[in-house]
């Protein structure tokens, strides 16, 4: 096995461990008396996409040049991984599904955060099969399809995403928000006052596991031989280390103190920033756009007490705002290309001796995704929520939601 397939190897283990991670983070930031619920939806979307990712999703992302095929492939054509899994093209082959499967369980299970206190199991596993395979399935296949994706090779100069700003985290984020509004708001804990954390070590293992799994994330499609992936390691390491202190000094002046859940919450604004442009940035610019996504964030979560909607754990205010500025930044200071024979000037962004193609690119695309993510989850959501019913009834939510399963805490 040669040396960028092992890294491949660990790179898919470490993005797969992230949603354990995910459900720590998200199990912390939740009341004591739904965190058993709230982290298995995290547990069941790994689960159910890492099914469907084998059976058909892999393909769906296979577009063709043209006709029906340019936007999705076909899900029951053969890719190598039933017909030829042999030598090493085979080998590969099947660590690269592995790998890219790794990225769609964990934007499935991102918003899963949305719903957080009032969500039921059973119609949250039908929604996560639907919106992964009409939506992610796609749209994963428009954004890194280096031969036929629309997205990819947007405009003159294609858009910039190396590990998912737009695909992952304003794909997540906009479907968050859809099913924020689909259901509504909690019965209680949606007031800043309310909406206390039960356990705040919880969240803080949580926030290690995924940066630590991050690495995996970013660096992973560039193998462990080249260059880039030290400058990809070296920015995945100081933007969210610049956006929590971006954070927690916008918590300082704001609120009169910073918190760990605060903390925590920067280093994942600043991931996800960093995640569509960990390849193509100076570590100095890496820093500012950590800073700035801290900053920016930090206000966001504040939205939704403002416009009404809940978004329990904050997915809108840090991915898809993050998810927006990672990808509008690079319009700006793109700056960087890694390759097989190392990392390569490519100058793109704005003010680096590019035009505005790139900030273009970027802007168009990344609300193209936004819209079609919302649109998608908005209507399997209402479709749900109309049939079978999305919502715990109002006596379970409030109870608690693992009082009806199994509670995650025993006073004995």
């Amino acid at each position: 096995m040669t040396a960028d397939n092992v890294w491949l190897l660990i790179s898919a283990a470490l993005v797969i461990f992230m949603t354990p991670g995910l459900a720590f983070f998200y199990g912390g930031l939740v009341k004591a008396k739904s965190v058993v619920s709230m982290m298995m939806l995290s547990f069941g979307a790994l689960a159910l996409i890492s099914v469907l990712w084998v059976l058909y999703g892999y393909n769906m992302g296979q577009q063709g040049a043209s006709g029906f095929s340019h936007i999705v492939g076909n899900p029951f054509s053969d890719f190598g991984l039933l017909d030829n899994i042999t030598g090493k093209d085979g080998q590969y082959n099947i660590i690269s599904v592995i790998f890219d499967g790794s990225f769609a369980i964990i934007t499935v299970a991102l918003i899963s955060g949305a719903v957080a206190d009032r969500a039921r199991f059973w119609p949250w596993m039908l929604f996560a099969g639907l919106w992964g395979t009409i939506d992610y399935f796609v749209v994963k296949g428009w954004v890194w399809n280096a031969d036929n994706g629309w997205i990819f090779n947007f405009g003159s100069t294609g858009v910039l995403d190396w590990a998912g700003g737009t695909a992952v985290h304003i794909n997540a984020g906009a479907a968050a928000l859809a099913l924020a509004l689909v259901l509504g708001r909690r019965k209680v804990g949606f007031s800043k006052e309310e909406a206390v954390p039960h356990n705040v070590p919880l969240v803080l293992i949580g926030v290690a596991i995924l940066w630590f799994g991050w690495f995996g994330f970013n660096v992973g499609y560039n193998g462990g031989s080249d260059a880039g992936a030290g400058l990809i390691a070296l920015n995945t390491l100081v933007a969210p280390a610049a956006a929590m202190l971006g954070w927690i000094i916008v918590e300082k002046f704001k609120d009169g103190k910073s918190t760990a859940v605060g903390a925590a919450s920067g280093i994942v604004a600043g991931l996800v920033a960093i995640t569509p442009a960990c390849a193509h940035l100076n570590p100095v610019w890496a820093i500012v756009l950590g800073i700035l996504a801290g900053v920016v964030c930090a206000f966001a979560i504040e939205l939704k007490f403002r416009l009404g909607f809940d978004d329990s754990l904050d997915v809108v205010g840090i991915h898809m705002v993050g998810g927006f500025i990672g990808c509008w930044f690079l319009g700006f200071f793109a700056e960087y290309l890694p390759t097989g024979d190392g990392v390569t000037a490519n100058h793109t962004g704005l003010f680096f001796g590019g035009n505005a193609d790139q900030l273009v690119a970027q802007v168009v695309c990344s609300l193209a995704v936004g819209a079609f993510s919302f649109i998608v989850a908005l209507v399997i959501g209402l479709a749900i929520e109309k049939t079978i019913g999305f919502r715990a009834k109002e006596e379970d939510e409030l109870a608690g939601i693992d009082i009806q399963h199994e509670t995650g805490y025993e006073l004995v």
